[in-house]
């Protein structure tokens, strides 16, 4: 059997509520169990794969941040080194940021094997609980040789779906994970995984990031765009050393005028600003007044997969041109 490494960071999938019936304030409970324990609690993994848990500190998801970020992609590269028949790594993450996690890893991350991320919408306890098919999937998945070259991973609901492509939304549906624009990868149907397209951006391990050598990631902010916004967050994030900002502007990618003024005078202090849409999905495309601004465009990325990518390009240049190059290319 494949030899599969899991990687416990905490969240829901790591949850334990009072009861099975405790599906939404499990988290007062403060119980979140390591990944030893998870794998004992799902003793059919044995049947499909030789799981071995990988300590690491469980925190809910809304904590996790580079420093997280930055000790995941360090471990995914030590297992690989100390394991030479280890066949791929599943990280167990809360939901809440589990797609920022993905991208980031999926952008930096220098190892050849699959990485798959998988997190539940109802706590391990739960009656009906999500966890173990999810977690068994993701063992599938990246036990599977044709999940190869395909780099980092999302798993729940049945589905694999692509790093960069796939968002969280619903809070608390269990087919929150989609993918607007494109759609998944491919299934899981019981042992058989099955794929049916590829992403067509670059990807693991063969990336120009790096985060080893990384104190932190540069700021960037978002300011959401809504009916008589004033600006005054733009105002303030560059007041706090902002280098980047993302708007998170009305669909097709456009501000209320007053946040287009802060954002002129952000521009002109050196604060990079792209524009993204609040929209959900669709290229934001760079308008003659984009243009005429200064302001690049983030593709189709959402918000806040815009602002981790701006991020770590701010690590490589300040280029407009080469960070235009970075989103085309990611």
């Amino acid at each position: 059997m494949k030899k599969i490494a899991f990687i416990g960071t905490g969240g829901t999938i790591a949850s334990l509520g009072k009861t099975p019936l405790d599906i939404l304030d499990y988290g007062a409970n403060n119980m979140l169990i390591p990944g030893g324990d998870i794998l004992a609690r799902i003793p059919e993994l044995a049947s499909i794969a030789h799981v071995f848990a990988v300590p690491f500190p469980s925190v809910p998801s809304p904590s996790i941040y580079f420093p997280q970020w930055q000790a995941l992609a360090a471990l995914c590269s030590t297992l690989v080194a100390e394991h030479p028949d280890l066949a791929g790594v599943v990280i167990g993450h809360g939901t809440a940021t589990l797609e920022e996690t993905a991208y980031v890893l999926g952008l930096t991350i220098k190892i050849d094997i699959p990485v798959v991320l998988v997190g539940s919408q109802r706590p391990l306890s739960a009656l009906g609980s999500d966890a173990h098919m999810n977690l068994l999937n993701a063992v599938r998945v990246a036990a599977s040789p044709d999940s190869l070259g395909r780099g980092v991973l999302v798993v729940l609901n049945d589905e694999i779906h692509a790093a960069r492509e796939v968002t969280k939304t619903a809070t608390v549906r269990l087919q929150t994970f989609r993918a607007p624009d494109f759609g998944m990868l491919g299934y899981v149907d019981g042992e058989f995984v099955a794929y049916y397209r590829r992403t067509e951006r670059t990807i693991a391990p063969n990336t120009e990031f790096d985060l080893t050598a990384l104190a932190a990631l540069p700021r960037v902010d978002i300011s959401y765009s809504y009916a008589g916004a004033d600006g005054a967050d733009i105002d303030a994030f560059a007041a706090a050393g902002a280098q980047g900002i993302i708007s998170a502007g009305f669909a097709p990618g456009m501000s209320t005028p007053a946040q287009a003024d802060a954002m002129a005078r952000a521009h002109a202090a050196g604060v990079i600003i792209m524009q993204s849409s609040r929209a959900g999905s669709g290229v934001v495309h760079r308008s003659t007044r984009l243009r005429e601004l200064g302001f690049l465009t983030t593709d189709n990325l959402n918000p806040q997969k815009a602002r981790l990518l701006l991020a770590l390009a701010l690590t490589k240049t300040r280029d407009p041109e080469e960070i235009a190059r970075i989103f085309r290319t990611y």
